[in-house]
């Protein structure tokens, strides 16, 4: 029985890893967003609860069948699902031979402890409703059902016809015993969320500690890095089929300063920062001008480049994945090769676009406001809208100064 449970714990745990760094991007925006920062505590919060979501999917679908086997053939009782209630307690009373002993109807009885198991697998979701989202016990009642009611038609359709058949019984029971086990979640969770600080209040602390998130703007110059990557390649396509191939040079600065300088100029910020609520302005709140947006673009390009080239490369490994294969293989090959040094100037590019990017960062984060030399030697500074659920709500038209002490949720990052 340990390897039945054990194999989808490491089915999940192999899985986490990837599915955490494609949740990475979308959660951040939501998050910063909705409540300006993101915490260490949040973000465990949630992508704890995302791991504990997806162990308890893999324990409903692991082990799978092998392709080899006709799951209609051979698990045909799975067709007809179970419907009627308390068939689990006849199971029990079955397994323990009609013997009313602890040993027999607990201690070696499958069947007990498989709705025992029902009951556990969805406990922490009441858990989890009750510290991270602060709801009540109707809220965790109804997520255990529709989790559980998600897990059993996951089953009941085959993998939602991922096979032809069920390999896996649905039956009305587990999904009351999954019900029961997020209220149950809910109820022991009573003494830890009195214990536990509101991540609101956490937020708010972490808001009122300083300037903009540098996570925040991180974010935000990530989403900027590869929408102007891509639109490079788009204007580079255009340009190369109606100018010709002598023109494709000029796309990339193009793009760049049409990014950069000429969208934050007519709206006041480069789309990644609108979509993060934030603002690039001067130090006393007003809209920065082209020569400023101009040289905190100038001054930035190159980390930027380097940041661009490494966007690039990711978003070519995305659409081809067989690239990073023939790349490592390639590598690999040239290192066991008579030349090894052809494999180390493979590898020089990137780990000099890693480590100059990285010295960039690490200059922001020592400098005593956050600031970074494409913001001290402009001028031009990150000004943060209201987030969604804001405690104050601030007026985005009068961005905070050091005359005006600034409020949640709209702060000016001075320097």
């Amino acid at each position: 029985m340990n390897s039945t449970y054990l194999l989808p714990v490491r089915t999940a745990a192999l899985l986490f890893p990837a599915l955490a760094l494609l949740m990475f991007m979308p959660t951040a925006i939501v998050l910063y967003r909705r409540h300006g920062v993101l915490t260490r505590w949040r973000a465990l919060s949630l992508y704890g609860g995302v791991y504990y979501a997806l162990t308890a999917f893999c324990m409903t679908i692991v082990p799978l069948p092998k392709p080899s086997v006709d799951v209609c053939t051979a698990y045909p009782a799975f067709a007809h699902p179970q419907l009627t209630p308390g068939v689990a307690f006849a199971d029990i009373w079955k397994e323990a031979h009609h013997h009313a002993t602890f040993d027999a109807l607990v201690l070696h009885n499958p069947a007990f402890w498989s709705n025992f198991y029902n009951v556990l697998l969805l406990l922490p979701l009441g858990v989890f409703v009750r510290i991270h989202f602060r709801r009540g016990l109707t809220a965790a009642t109804a997520a255990g059902f529709l989790a559980s009611l998600f897990f059993e038609l996951t089953q009941y359709t085959g993998l939602w016809g991922l096979y032809a058949c069920p390999y896996r019984l649905f039956a009305v029971d587990d999904l009351i015993a999954n019900t029961a086990g997020a209220a149950l979640g809910w109820a022991v969770a009573a003494p830890l969320a009195r214990a536990l600080p509101a991540l609101d209040t956490l937020d708010d602390r972490a808001l009122a500690s300083g300037p903009v998130p540098f996570g925040r703007r991180l974010v935000a110059l990530l989403l900027d890095t590869t929408g102007v990557t891509i639109l490079s390649w788009l204007t580079a396509g255009i340009t190369y089929h109606e100018l010709g191939g002598g023109a494709v040079l000029f796309a990339p600065p193009f793009a760049f300063a049409l990014w950069f300088v000429v969208i934050p100029w007519l709206t006041g910020a480069t789309p990644g920062k609108h979509v993060l609520l934030l603002r690039l302005v001067t130090p006393d709140g007003g809209r920065p001008s082209p020569a400023r947006l101009a040289l905190r673009a100038l001054v930035l390009s190159p980390p930027l480049v380097l940041a661009c080239l490494a966007t690039g490369a990711a978003l070519a490994v995305a659409a081809d994945p067989s690239l990073l294969i023939k790349i490592a293989d390639g590598i690999v090959h040239r290192a066991l090769s008579a030349d090894p040094a052809s494999a180390f100037v493979l590898l020089l590019p990137p780990a000099v676009c890693l480590l100059l990017i990285a010295a960039y960062v690490k200059s922001v984060r020592r400098h005593p406001q956050g600031l970074g030399p494409h913001e001290t030697r402009s001028g031009v500074r990150n000004h943060a809208l209201p987030h969604s659920r804001a405690r104050t709500p601030a007026t985005p038209s009068t961005p905070s100064t050091p005359s005006t002490p600034p409020r949640a949720g709209a702060r000016t990052q001075v320097g």
